[in-house]
């Protein structure tokens, strides 16, 4: 036969699973503890008509237990589904503990608002964004380095690699038989007729420079080493009668004398062209050798 006093007295005294002991005051940590507090009006165990509320999957439930199934310990706890509306849920509490102590129908009220309102705050928080904090273990980290650094020297080696395959292959060391991939041969020929045509562009530029600078060395080389020849009546008129024909010149003469200037600087353009000297050669008809050694069979 159960006996309540007993029970407690044992709890209190001696020892118990569910009690935790702190400098301040005494908690209990079995699941239908009302309170959480170790007392005799709280305590479960020490209680044969005991009523509590709990959670289970955002569902409340009310469980109650009385002394006349004490002996079936399956069947122990009656247990009751809550409303989701509170105003309901009180109600249901208030019926099913009618004849019960005024002391657990209020915790039992007491402790359904508790648990109504960090479940709005759960569903709150769900539907918010959330930062979530991932924690990282240094071997783990070091570890990461370690194989980012052997894969950046790898990737290194394969980029020599393939520069090394290219450059043979344009040399041509290993013939015409080839095991490579398409795309890298087409990428290569690409380069290289890109660097083919920054050359060439390179090279006619050259050649354009040096084209000019020989133009200009021909026309020199041409007027100092040219003969002309003059006719004597030109230099005959002495330098008093130069003179002379200066001072008494009339405006009109000034326009003959530029146009004669201006042949004058022509002819010299002509002069300055460059010559182009034209050597022929004369081959003489050489005997074949079918009919030499004829006659010196003969």
């Amino acid at each position: 036969m159960q006996h309540d006093d007993v029970i407690w007295s044992v709890i209190n005294g001696t020892f118990c699973s569910f009690k935790v002991k702190t400098k301040s005051q005494k908690f209990c940590r079995n699941e239908y503890s009302l309170t959480g507090l170790c007392n005799r009006s709280s305590c479960p165990l020490a209680n044969s008509q005991y009523a509590t509320v709990r959670e289970e999957k955002g569902v409340c439930y009310l469980y109650m237990k009385t002394i006349e199934r004490a002996a079936f310990q399956n069947k122990l706890w009656e247990k009751v589904k809550l409303s989701r509306n509170y105003e309901k849920a009180l109600q249901q509490i208030n019926e099913n503990l009618i004849y019960w102590p005024r002391f657990l129908k209020h915790k039992c009220k007491q402790r359904f608002t508790k648990i109504t309102q960090y479940l709005i705050r759960i569903r709150k928080l769900t539907l918010k964004r959330q930062k979530k904090l991932v924690p990282l273990s240094r071997k783990v980290e070091r570890r990461e380095k370690r194989r980012e650094e052997k894969a950046l020297v790898a990737a290194q080696l394969d980029n020599a690699i393939e520069k090394e395959l290219l450059e043979r292959l344009k040399k041509g060391t290993y013939g015409d038989i080839y095991n490579f991939p398409q795309h890298a041969f087409d990428q290569a020929i690409q380069e290289e007729e890109m660097s083919s045509e920054s050359e060439t562009e390179a090279e006619k530029e050259g050649a354009e420079e040096k084209e000019v600078e020989g133009e200009a060395e021909m026309d020199e080389d041409s007027d100092s080493g040219e003969v002309e020849y003059v006719a004597e009546e030109e230099f005959e008129e002495s330098d008093e009668e130069i003179e002379e024909m200066n001072r008494h010149k009339l405006p009109g003469d000034d326009e003959s004398s530029s146009s004669s200037d201006e042949e004058e600087r022509k002819i010299r353009a002509r002069r300055k062209r460059p010559r182009v000297e034209i050597e022929y050669e004369q081959e003489l008809e050489m005997p074949s050798t079918s009919k030499a050694k004829l006659k010196s069979r003969r």
